[in-house]
């Protein structure tokens, strides 16, 4: 029996690129970027530029919970970075072989995204609070996050987190060791098995790839996104 119009149409939504619906910069989507890359997944994005984008994605039931960013793929509507996620790594063999193994991906992941949290708001901070927090990273940076991972890293002996092949919370953190060193170049020096981690996922033919001009990776936020941004959220 041929597959209904229906099935069809779900079948050709199976097989599309996903579609990423987000401002044309870094913000909670670029991890997604990442990801994907890292699987070497082609993407399609459309950046909201207008309140009116925004307010029609919520109308027509686009937005779970009003929020983006928002990705289309395998036919489904999907909110909430986490969420969005867990289901490309799950789908492309980044999360694991086993619960155990997708329980410390979780919580490096669940760490990493802490500190990405800090660099996501940092372009939104008053000109007089800059400075304060970006001490504030680099501080959390150097004696609370990158320890756990220059640790884990030595102790596991193995090139990634968690098993011995890539995963999310590999490329989460190689995301956040450069977003740091942007701000602060020299914040790898007493992490040595760090430094080399960089280096291998740098060597990484899909990660690579990313990192080259004119790959999707967004440049650091500059003032016309974080107004872009501020325009596009603000209430009305």
């Amino acid at each position: 029996m041929l597959p209904s119009w229906t099935e069809n149409q779900e079948l050709r939504s199976m097989s599309e690129k996903p579609r990423l619906i987000y401002f044309n910069g870094r913000g909670r989507m670029e991890s997604v970027r990442w990801l994907l890359a890292a699987a070497r997944v082609e993407f399609e994005e459309i950046f909201l530029d207008t309140r009116e984008q925004y307010v029609k994605l919520i109308k027509d039931g686009s937005l779970m919970f009003q929020q983006v960013p928002l990705v289309e793929i395998d036919g489904m509507k999907m909110v909430q970075t986490r969420a969005i996620l867990s289901y490309i790594a799950g789908k492309y063999n980044l999360y694991g072989k086993d619960l155990k193994e997708r329980a410390f991906i979780d919580m490096y992941v669940e760490g990493i995204t802490d500190l990405m949290h800090m660099i996501l708001m940092f372009p939104f901070s008053p000109p007089e609070a800059k400075e304060k927090n970006l001490a504030l990273i680099t501080e959390r940076a150097t004696h609370r996050y990158f320890p756990v991972f220059e640790k884990a890293l030595k102790q596991h002996g193995q090139d990634f987190l968690v098993g011995n092949q890539v995963s999310w919370a590999d490329i989460q953190l190689m995301e956040v060791i450069l977003a740091v060193e942007e701000k602060t170049p020299a914040v790898l020096l007493a992490f040595p098995q760090l430094q080399a981690f960089k280096t291998r996922m740098s060597n990484m033919p899909a990660i690579k790839k990313f990192l080259q001009p004119g790959s999707p990776r967004k440049p650091p936020p500059d003032d016309h996104y974080v107004s872009t941004v501020l325009k596009v959220l603000a209430e009305e």
